[in-house]
């Protein structure tokens, strides 16, 4: 289910495997797997989306050349939105609770919280492709605009997952 997870648990060496064995060890070394796996993964997705903003700088090196303010203003929307859902994406509850945690995630909200993470990945994958083609489309100002509505989508679907997580939903 989780790439990242079950990368993290090949690379266990012989002695973290054979401690695997003990009886309740291996629940513990499990969360640890799993909180490191969500946050590499986290990290990675910000990141990727932190390289949309060096389309959205060419974008407003082009614009301002040209005089287009009105680029310009969208640009700066998209990147205080692209700060935005990535600062939410890195910082995001983890899809685990601790043992001393107040709220327990149940099995079913955490197969759903893991189902919004994977729409995650092609969201931000969706994102970065619109700000790589927004520089050399014929309307910049719209490709532009694509990108704003791609950040929108995925920072209602952070909200989502924070309600899910927090028990909301």
């Amino acid at each position: 289910m989780d790439p990242i997870l079950d990368k993290a648990r090949g690379q266990q060496n012989a002695l973290e495997r054979l401690v695997n064995y003990i009886p309740g060890f291996k629940g513990n070394n499990e969360k640890e797997l799993r909180r490191d796996a969500d946050r590499v993964q986290r990290e990675y997705l910000a990141s990727r989306l932190d390289e949309a903003k060096k389309y959205l700088d060419q974008i407003a090196a082009t614009a301002s050349r040209m005089g287009a303010l009105d680029a310009i203003n969208d640009v700066e929307t998209a990147r205080k939105r692209v700060d935005k859902v990535a600062n939410r994406i890195r910082y995001a509850d983890r899809g685990y609770a601790g043992f001393f945690d107040a709220i327990k995630v149940d099995e079913v909200a955490l197969e759903r919280v893991y189902q919004f993470d994977l729409a995650l990945v092609d969201n931000v994958e969706a994102a970065r492709t619109a700000a790589q083609a927004a520089p050399g489309s014929q309307n910049v100002v719209e490709g532009v605009r694509t990108l704003i509505s791609h950040l929108d989508v995925m920072d209602g679907a952070l909200a989502d997952r924070e309600s899910l997580l927090t028990g909301i939903r």
